[in-house]
């Protein structure tokens, strides 16, 4: 695994034609730029074990997920402390068919000093990066070496689409539509579809109305049953949704990526029920030699050898990494911790092992593995250097030796 720098007289090109033909409109997070001037190169031999990595973990979660929502009671619901608006619908879910939906994960990867791969959280819900993992590689490799590979998320996704979905169905593509890092993730991913056949629709959550389990569109001009819902604003925020038409999220017939079956392992309290899994007969092994120890909050005190991470956190925000914090963000952080106890949970620090470039300089790396429908389908990964991936590091292609 390496770090192989952009050329510098052609990263302002590069950075350009990132943003113009590979839909990264958002290359700043205030003073930071989120466009990396390097790829990650990783070996055959690397590839090959994070892609199995992937798939074992992939399959744990699943297998987990299905049976909690066919077995979901009172003290699962409280290990995992779902919303109770939520879990009033989830008796709505027991015919899931995971045939019928598109199920998507995320598993974020840290290689750590002891040679091993860590993984911190699976971005369950509604992970992003779709052309950062599809486009961006391409595009750098004509800046580097036109002989290395990438596995293309968006091929993928476009193949397990097609082989549950028809041609020529509508597909909703559900997002916040204020945000214009929301709205890249979706117009690249629905341009993509639309050249395959599909009819687009691009709307916010509360554009979708639920009549006798159907999904329909009411945008102007676009009144339709909607075939497909793939959805990019998180579970945790549809449920604030006014007027409320959210429920029929959890028992439409229409097909879903994702479904809301994944806000039981997009929780980071997921490892609170992981002995309950396994006393069912549900493997967790490679969930528990990958994850760093997760336990629930007793005392508030200030660890060196334990993090606090927001139960619902997401893109690294609110994550107790002293060194990596900025200003008073730490003060802030545990101000909250004290406040809102339940909000957070305790999880065991582990060394990351940062990657050098040419010149000495170090970077920690994120590196994110997808699966759609369990089979391991692209990386999106970022670097920082602090050791705290979070809004202000940046997106850097992940290209493989031949």
């Amino acid at each position: 695994m390496k770090l192989v720098k952009i050329p510098e007289n052609k990263y302002e090109e590069y950075r350009l034609n990132a943003m113009f033909d590979c839909y990264k409109w958002d290359p700043q997070f205030y003073d930071s730029n989120t466009v990396a001037k390097y790829a990650l190169v990783l070996t055959q031999k690397e590839n090959k074990e994070l892609i199995k990595l992937t798939e074992d973990i992939d399959k744990e979660t699943r297998l987990a997920e299905e049976y909690i929502n066919q077995n979901l009671n009172h003290k699962i619901a409280n290990e995992l402390k779902l919303p109770k608006k939520i879990y009033n619908l989830l008796c709505d879910m027991k015919d899931y068919n995971p045939d019928k939906n598109i199920r998507l994960n995320r598993y974020d990867f840290h290689p750590d000093v002891n040679g091993k791969w860590v993984v911190t959280e699976v971005n369950s819900d509604v992970p992003g990066g779709f052309a950062e993992s599809s486009l961006l590689p391409d595009l750098a490799r004509k800046y580097i070496d036109t002989n290395l590979t990438f596995n293309s998320f968006g091929d993928n996704m476009a193949n397990a689409i097609t082989n549950k979905v028809p041609l020529g169905s509508t597909i909703m593509m559900v997002h916040c539509t204020c945000y214009s890092d929301d709205r890249q993730v979706m117009q690249y991913m629905g341009d993509k579809l639309s050249k395959l056949g599909y009819n687009i629709i691009y709307g916010a959550a509360d554009h979708i109305n639920f009549i006798d389990r159907k999904a329909y569109s009411i945008l102007s001009g676009n009144e339709k049953e909607v075939n497909l819902i793939f959805r990019f604003t998180p579970i945790e925020w549809l449920i604030s949704m006014k007027p409320r038409r959210w429920d029929g999220y959890f028992n439409t017939t229409a097909s879903q990526c994702n479904h809301p079956i994944a806000v039981y392992a997009q929780t980071k309290r997921f490892p609170l029920v992981w002995d309950t899994l396994e006393k069912a007969g549900i493997d967790m092994s490679t969930w528990k030699s990958l994850l760093p120890e997760t336990k629930v909050i007793k005392q508030v005190v200030e660890y060196d050898d334990y993090i606090y991470k927001p139960v619902y956190g997401r893109v690294g925000e609110r994550i107790s990494i002293k060194e990596a914090c900025k200003e008073d963000e730490y003060k802030k952080i545990m101000r909250d911790v004290k406040l809102h106890k339940n909000n957070y949970l305790l999880q065991k620090k582990f060394k990351s092992n940062p990657i050098k470039d040419e010149e000495g300089n170090e970077y920690h790396l994120c590196l994110g593995s997808y699966a759609i429908d369990g089979k391991h389908s692209g990386f999106y990964a970022r670097i920082s250097n602090v050791p705290r991936i979070d809004s202000h590091a940046a997106d850097i292609p992940v290209l493989i030796e031949k």
